[in-house]
């Protein structure tokens, strides 16, 4: 097999923002897992070439995906939900959503693939779990290293940290990927959404009107001739009035007491700023009344176009299913150029060493 274009199963592959990325790195894909429906549908209509399976990983063995596998996969990738240690919300250790890194890990166990990668939410590494995740596979024989990523940092418009574990067989532990973007030049949001359409509250809009601008929307462009989930859900007047008052990058103290909302937290009803990166993409970008999820000029939430945009998904890639739907399956995914970025970094000699690089754990102390 060439080490240069491994093969791979991704495991919760919702969408398959993990899979797009590797797979423009040169990866193969052989096959995808999710319960999911829509997010399913989604990762069919954009990948052709190989099949996804819409099932329970409780219920998968390594006989029923033998079936399925075209191949042995040389990696197994995923990002196995672990809500329970978000950062936001109730983090409880007990959350039954956690035990799917132990599905994940029993299937490594019985697939034995030369090496894993598993991304993951930072609340992970804030509640001590990534000693856990570590021991969980490192008595499986496997080197595991982990990062803390900033999502800016490799050219994504958005600054939401993830975490990474990555374990090989043979390789030894991998190093931490250098970043190729510089806090002067992370991709900002109006570098990123810039050229998109007006669009107002309840309104969809389905061609472009205006050339790109920045190296990043043509990428984001390229081969897409038509706009798909440019749309805005419908804002009540008096919101739409009240959230106009917000400058770019403002928050809620811009808005008079006689408009102020009644309800929501102090960051809420927060503008993106143009000027840098977003915070964080969530299930939530079409609300103006979540955090930084409105337009840093237009008195709205996101679309989900927008949302894909600042994820790093190319206008080409399609969502199924209805508006919300399609806004969760955008806010779950691993932003394909991490993932894209991931890909080309593993397949390179000089990022495996034989020891676990110290300075992850002070920065995973510092983070």
């Amino acid at each position: 097999m060439n080490q240069s274009t491994p093969a791979f199963l991704d495991l919760f592959s919702g969408a398959g923002g993990l899979s797009l990325g590797l797979s423009k790195a040169g990866w193969r894909p052989l096959l995808a897992v999710d319960r999911w429906a829509d997010a399913v549908e989604t990762y069919r209509a954009n990948f052709a070439d190989h099949s996804a399976l819409d099932a329970d990983i409780a219920e998968l063995t390594a006989k029923v995906l033998a079936r399925h596998l075209p191949e042995e996969p040389q990696w197994i990738v995923g990002g196995p939900p672990c809500q329970g240690f978000s950062t936001v919300g109730k983090r409880q250790r007990s959350d039954p959503r956690n035990r799917l890194v132990l599905e994940f890990h029993r299937i490594v166990d019985e697939l034995q693939p030369e090496g894993f990668v598993i991304e993951n939410v930072l609340g992970l590494k804030d509640m001590g779990a990534h000693g856990g995740v570590i021991d969980l596979f490192s008595g499986l024989g496997y080197d595991v290293a982990f990062h803390v990523l900033r999502a800016a940092d490799y050219g994504v418009p958005q600054l939401r940290r993830r975490v990474v574990f990555i374990g090989h067989r043979e390789n030894g532990y991998c190093r931490r990927p250098p970043e190729s973007h510089a806090e002067d030049s992370h991709v900002t949001v109006w570098d990123a959404i810039g050229d998109l359409p007006e669009v107002g509250p309840g309104e969809t809009r389905t061609r472009y009107d205006k050339d790109p601008a920045t190296d990043y929307q043509r990428r984001m462009r390229e081969g897409s001739t038509q706009l798909q989930g440019h749309t805005v859900s419908s804002h009540p007047p008096h919101l739409v009035k009240a959230i106009s008052f917000i400058p770019d990058g403002g928050n809620r103290r811009a808005i008079p007491d006689a408009y102020q909302p009644k309800s929501g937290f102090h960051n809420s009803y927060s503008r993106l700023s143009s000027k840098h990166p977003a915070v964080a993409v969530t299930s939530n970008l079409g609300k103006p009344s979540a955090t930084r999820c409105i337009h840093p000029f237009q008195d709205r939430g996101l679309t989900a176009r927008e949302g894909a945009r600042l994820q790093g998904f190319p206008d080409t890639f399609h969502f199924a299913a209805g508006v919300t739907s399609q806004r969760l399956q955008v806010a779950n995914a691993v932003p394909p150029i991490l993932a894209e970025m991931l890909g080309r970094h593993l397949v390179d000699p000089r990022a495996w060493c034989e020891h676990r690089e110290p300075a992850e754990q002070l920065r995973l102390v510092a983070a």
